[in-house]
């Protein structure tokens, strides 16, 4: 097949999506298939034999130009709607890049027909347009946006924030309405199946759950790089709400005890963001550190040396922190929350599972597997069986190509 993937940002440091982008249709290609992959900036890394093309944005809220080159390319309407979208305060990412998607994959007809479109998180009313021109399209969700602007706007503080949280988070409504005019949903796990049916009210029958894939190969225990005692590993980019960062905060504050435990971040603190707050306020200066943005060699090496990873979201589509520290033999602290359960297995195998929300079960479950090196060790190697027997990138890309399919 001619497989087209969509991301509307691509880079792994933009969280799992590019890491998806970058692994899937690496995977796809190994198949035999011929791969395109059509992003927005930041643009994504693509392994050798995959054709990456690049459709530029104005990147607002990230990018460094002056005034006047911004103007310059206003001429653009699709560029002049999201200059007036972000003045205003909405995220026109997701229906702008569908748009230029729409154009350049219009403009590339006449020579190069794709078999499918395979859409990444986008949902653009675009997609629909791409239909008109007679091609089929997918879309994977990894998980629904809503669930996000559900937390944020309950976390939000004072009033007016809630307000500002609405108007950020107003593209739901439109992801929704082009994913119940799709013929088929990838998404990654059962429990994101349910929630994708619950709010955007797409049908069950229309789902077809890919488990993503781990590159166990990457992803091992590195060897001769030792433990660091009560040592913790926590995998976070930004202050997503879902992340349920605060409550390992406190948790941390209760284990402050005697005990010297230590938390690595990687990732970057938002600047006087709600984190740094928080470790002030707690007195936890001395306990927490953040790597800042690392390679996947540099993460490896943060999960080699750690004694536990802590996962402690309100909500995950997959989890990928949790499975690529099991593949390298970590034993996981993990909530409830979403589909870590189908990703980190049965409680007490792999890791430990404690309900959401809840900074004394997760400083009890910290606590316990700090305390015993040999459960350590034994939940560690079930981790890295399991990851092997059930979160491979070929199984994804196989199972992946089987939708394409059903809907050519």
């Amino acid at each position: 097949m001619r497989i087209c993937l969509l991301s509307y940002r691509g880079n792994p440091y933009c969280g799992g999506q590019g890491i998806y982008i970058y692994y899937l249709s690496r995977a796809l290609r190994d198949l035999g298939h011929e791969v395109h992959v059509m992003s927005g900036p930041p643009y994504p890394q693509v392994a050798d034999g995959i054709q990456l093309h690049r459709l530029d944005s104005l990147n607002l809220y990230e990018t460094e130009d002056s005034v006047w080159t911004i103007l310059s390319r206003l001429n653009d309407p699709i560029n002049l709607y999201e200059a007036m979208s972000v003045g205003t305060g909405t995220f026109a990412e997701p229906l702008t890049f569908s748009l230029r998607a729409y154009r350049k994959i219009k403009e590339l007809l006449p020579d190069t027909k794709f078999d499918i479109i395979h859409d990444n998180q986008c949902l653009g009313y675009g997609l629909l347009l791409l239909r008109r021109l007679g091609l089929p399209v997918v879309a994977t969700i990894h998980h629904p946006i809503p669930i996000d602007r559900q937390l944020a706007i309950a976390q939000a503080r004072p009033f007016w924030r809630k307000l500002i949280v609405r108007r950020w988070y107003a593209f739901c409504g439109m992801q929704g309405r082009v994913a119940r005019r799709l013929e088929r949903i990838v998404t990654v796990s059962h429990s994101s199946a349910r929630s994708i049916e619950q709010a955007h009210g797409v049908s069950l029958s229309s789902i077809r759950v890919v488990h993503n894939g781990i590159d166990t190969d990457l992803f091992r225990q590195s060897n001769g790089l030792a433990k660091q005692p009560n040592s913790l590993v926590l995998v976070n980019s930004g202050e997503q709400s879902v992340k349920g960062v605060p409550y390992l905060l406190q948790a941390l504050r209760l284990l402050r005890d005697g005990t010297d435990i230590r938390l690595t971040v990687v990732g970057n603190p938002v600047p006087d963001g709600q984190y740094l707050k928080l470790i002030r306020q707690y007195g936890i200066e001395d306990m927490v550190s953040f790597t800042g943005r690392v390679t996947a060699e540099e993460l490896v090496k943060q999960y080699s040396s750690a004694e536990v990873c802590v996962v402690p979201s309100l909500y995950e589509g997959f989890g990928l922190p949790a499975a690529e520290a099991m593949s390298c033999s970590l034993p996981v602290v993990s909530t409830t929350g979403g589909a870590l359960p189908e990703v980190v297995g049965k409680d007490g195998e792999a890791g430990i599972l404690i309900p959401p929300a809840q900074p004394e079960a997760l400083a009890a479950a910290i606590r316990r597997l700090l305390a015993d090196a040999s459960l350590r060790h034994r939940m560690g190697e079930a981790g890295r069986k399991r990851i092997e027997q059930e979160f491979t990138w070929e199984r994804a890309a196989q199972k992946t190509v089987e939708v394409y399919r059903e809907v050519m």
